[in-house]
């Protein structure tokens, strides 16, 4: 199978917001099978990834591109994931971003608030691991072959 590379394809890079290094992993095993080779930043917390989207602390000389979509979890440490969905989706400048919700939480007020505060989808983290690769195919197919993403250059 050959890899077709994210920048000759003008995609955006992805942004995962996950804190837990196993579940980070088994997302990046996927990635790295998958026929487009997807340039991943990670943040391991809310203020983390609200840095990273704003171009603030370490990320002021650094390289914070603003990403194409947000893979987010919701049970991060400090802030956690509905807050900086909210943030996201309440901001002019980041709310035409897409975000996923990826998580453990099958809690029905946390699907209602997820979907109020404006997130385009919301996927419970499977436990069965064929499900699991099956979800993250489906979520790279659709985000990065599917559909048009906004333009990453734009602030």
């Amino acid at each position: 199978m050959t890899r077709i590379s994210a920048s000759a394809l003008r995609l955006p890079s992805l942004l995962v917001v996950e804190d837990s290094n196993e579940d980070f992993e088994a997302l990046q095993r996927f990635l790295r099978r998958s026929p487009i080779a997807i340039h991943t930043h990670r943040c391991v917390n809310g203020e983390q990834a609200l840095a990273f989207l704003y171009r603030t602390g370490s990320y002021v000389e650094g390289d914070a591109p603003r990403p194409g979509l947000i893979v987010l979890d919701l049970n991060l440490p400090g802030t956690d994931g509905r807050e900086v969905l909210r943030r996201i989706k309440q901001d002019e400048k980041l709310n035409t971003i897409p975000v996923v919700v990826f998580t453990t939480s099958n809690n029905p007020k946390d699907i209602e608030v997820c979907y109020r505060y404006g997130v385009n989808s919301y996927i419970v983290k499977p436990i069965d691991f064929a499900q699991l690769k099956r979800d993250i195919e489906m979520l790279v197919e659709y985000w990065f072959e599917v559909t048009t993403l906004p333009d990453s250059a734009k602030d």
